[in-house]
């Protein structure tokens, strides 16, 4: 009984694991490893269009395979990783980037985060800051109130 599960588990695990780690075919894998090792890194850091929660290291999708021959035969003719990725987000817009440059129209997404968040923790300082002055100030009883508690409780 405990093969048959154990065969079981070990059959769901390569059919689940196996889409991303067969991915990147042999015919498309560059005989020099230092490249090779390049449009991995490279690869990681592009969105498959299609997928969009894959890179296309990991995509199975065919426009994933064209992008990933594409930052191959960059790297061979000679491009610097800059000069691939900005090749690709040339022609499929920076949507294909997973970590979006900070300029330009993105640098107002990448400060919305940060600004909302000091914004937020300004208001409610204002807030808890504007009810504690609120409560002290009611807190205390005036002389007419205090001899009319002090008669209240004499009775």
């Amino acid at each position: 009984m405990r093969a048959v599960v154990l065969a079981l588990m070990l059959s769901l695990t390569t059919l689940v694991a196996a889409p991303a780690a067969f991915a990147v075919q042999p015919d498309e894998v560059l005989s020099d490893p230092v490249l090779e090792a390049r449009a991995r890194a490279i690869s990681r850091d592009l969105r498959c269009p299609v997928c969009q929660g894959e890179s296309i290291d990991d995509s199975n999708a065919p426009i994933s395979r064209d992008l990933r021959l594409v930052v191959r035969e960059r790297l061979v003719a000679g491009d610097t990783d800059t000069e691939v990725v900005d090749f690709i987000v040339a022609r499929y817009g920076e949507f294909v980037l997973f970590n979006p440059r900070a300029e330009g129209a993105n640098l107002l997404l990448w400060l919305a985060g940060p600004g909302l968040l000091l914004m937020g923790g300004g208001l409610a300082f204002a807030y808890t800051r504007r009810r504690s002055v609120a409560a002290g100030a009611d807190a205390g009883l005036n002389a007419e109130e205090e001899a009319r508690l002090k008669e209240l409780l004499k009775s």
